[in-house]
């Protein structure tokens, strides 16, 4: 299972609204130009985004001089469940458990669609157990160690090169 690139923009979108307004909604306005050159998302796809997920009540826009928009909820109300929804349509990982859309050829026969319901809540708990929030905090450490937050790359040391490395130096 793999998400839309669109889907995926908006996600990066709203990451990074919920860092500029500290997550709180109704805070610093934004807008497509702003979003689209901090993120690197192309603006037409932010401009259409940014549509979507007002029409789904993330985000809420004002139109006009002094517009722009903000986030409609604090971002630890908004999933990412909620997120991808807002692009793709409701979760739904088979047309079994699609009611908009025609069953499949094997539907009187099959022995697993039963389950279907069940996987694909779990996966649809997965993701709206992931709240905006979360996703625009720095993380932790990997497992955990230290209790401290990761470092971007920028911060990692490069390789001491006068070390080295099975009889070769590091340049």
């Amino acid at each position: 299972m793999r998400l839309s690139s669109l889907a995926d923009y908006a996600v990066v979108m709203m990451t990074a609204a919920a860092r500029h307004t500290g997550g709180a909604c109704g805070q610093a306005r934004l807008n497509a130009t702003l979003l689209a050159e901090n993120t690197g998302v192309p603006l037409p796809t932010a401009q259409k985004l940014v549509s979507r997920l007002s029409a789904a009540g993330l985000i809420e826009s004002t139109r006009g001089t002094g517009g722009g928009f903000h986030l409609a909820r604090t971002a630890d109300a908004i999933s990412l469940a909620d997120i991808i929804e807002a692009v793709e349509g409701p979760i739904a990982m088979t047309t079994c458990v699609d009611d908009s859309r025609d069953h499949c050829a094997l539907d009187h026969h099959c022995s697993v669609k039963p389950h279907w319901g069940v996987v694909n809540e779990a996966v649809r708990g997965a993701l709206a157990s992931v709240s905006l929030a979360s996703l625009s905090s720095p993380l932790p450490l990997a497992g955990g160690v230290g209790g401290g937050l990761a470092r971007p790359l920028s911060f990692i040391p490069s390789p001491d090169p006068s070390r080295e490395r099975e009889g070769e130096k590091v340049s």
